[in-house]
């Protein structure tokens, strides 16, 4: 008889030092901004919500979910374009304040996800070993949603799946004191809120809209990705996976809901292979690019993208 294989004789999975701390942490990351509501829905209701709320939480959405977009996504994970040490060591901090997770473990699972997409293996897809018909489908999304984060059995290795990044000295430093700059992405609305509206209390409604708030959009919208690209939408080219794109989300993702095209093209750095479909992610690159700050960008031929077109 074989011996059972557990996750950690793998040789692809993270080990986690302290399972129960990692659980109380990431559920801490995701109920604190979804209580946060009742105090969103007291402002609308006191008339005591500002313009200063809507801009803090604005500018921090923006340049925390490019940093995961650009940075994390289509930088660490595909090296879908080139840059030098003092923009990579930016798209990693804002990535980071994103507070989805260090920049290493969040690469590492996202090729992970690549590597065995909608397989054993997916560290979050909705198709794997849930079941059939409607209670299935709701156990998956679920899954993909937001129930992977509290299960490490499927985790990406970091020295399998991000080497480059372990010996990338810059990345590694961000990585390692992530706590550092999930600090930082919680202070910043909280000086842009006192600057903008003028006082402490200003502050706080900042830290509520650009923290709190921003968290919840952002990471849903993140999630989103996982689970309903995975099951909605629309799929143009020929991949090996349940990949979709779904048009509606690529406004609240700077245009990563483009997941078919991305999954057919991994490294690409345009996730929007045709003019109309909205991806600020791609021109925040093509404006590095323009500006010398970006080189070898990865772009998909006209004939390439023809030659994968589904039936």
């Amino acid at each position: 008889m074989s011996a059972t294989i557990t996750p950690t004789d793998r040789d692809d999975v993270q080990p986690v030092a302290n399972e129960t701390l990692d659980r109380f942490l990431t559920g801490t990351v995701t109920v604190i901004p979804v209580l946060c509501l009742g105090v969103v829905g007291w402002q609308l209701w006191a008339e005591v919500l500002g313009w200063s709320d809507l801009i803090v939480f604005a500018i921090m959405y923006v340049v925390t979910g490019l940093g995961v977009t650009v940075g994390f996504h289509r930088l660490f994970t595909h090296r879908s374009f080139k840059t030098g040490k003092t923009v990579r060591a930016i798209l990693a901090i804002l990535g980071s304040a994103a507070i989805e997770g260090p920049v290493i473990s969040w690469v590492a699972d996202h090729r992970k996800h690549h590597a065995f997409s909608d397989k054993e293996g997916d560290p979050h897809s909705p198709h794997v070993d849930r079941g059939s018909g409607v209670t299935g489908a709701l156990k998956g999304l679920l899954h993909a949603h937001v129930g992977w984060l509290f299960i490490h059995t499927q985790r990406g290795l970091k020295t399998r799946y991000a080497p480059d990044l372990l010996a990338d000295p810059v990345v590694r430093k961000i990585s390692d004191t992530f706590v550092v700059w999930v600090i930082a992405g919680l202070a910043a609305p909280f000086v842009l809120g006192w600057l903008i509206g003028g006082t402490v209390a200003d502050g706080l409604t900042g830290l509520l809209w650009g923290g709190a708030v921003r968290m919840l959009v952002l990471h849903h919208a993140t999630y989103s990705i996982n689970s309903l690209c995975h099951f909605f939408g629309r799929r143009r080219f020929k991949t090996g996976d349940e990949s979709r794109n779904l048009f509606w989300l690529s406004f609240f993702t700077f245009g990563e809901a483009w997941h078919n095209n991305h999954h057919a093209f991994p490294t690409s750095a345009r996730h929007g292979m045709r003019a109309w479909q909205f991806d600020p992610s791609a021109w925040v690159i093509w404006a590095l690019e323009k500006t010398g700050l970006a080189w070898d960008v990865v772009k998909i031929s006209p004939e390439r993208q023809a030659a994968k077109l589904a039936a």
